[in-house]
């Protein structure tokens, strides 16, 4: 089972909450990538995911899983943590 970062923070904004493995300033670019969204959905419908690339490799990671906020916070930590499990396995 693939090992799943550590949490750097959840934050509520707007209609999402921002379930944050990784620092943004990490990452040279980041993106929403379809077929990243396609395995978050089929864990929590219409959940977002942020793919980042790092400049010292070519490897893309997830950023950030932002789920709907009405799921609540606990619950959405959960919902990450398996998508980024599915995602970098």
């Amino acid at each position: 089972m693939a090992r799943i970062p550590d949490l750097k923070s959840i934050t509520t904004e707007d209609e999402y909450i921002h379930v944050r493995y990784r620092e943004p300033d990490q990452f040279n670019q980041i993106r929403t990538q379809d077929w990243a969204d396609r395995v978050s959905d089929s864990v929590s419908e219409r959940s977002e995911v942020r793919i980042g690339k790092r400049e010292d490799t070519d490897d893309w990671v997830v950023q950030p899983v932002l789920i709907k906020k009405n799921v609540g916070e606990e619950k959405a930590r959960e919902q990450a943590d398996k998508i980024i499990r599915e995602i970098e396995s």
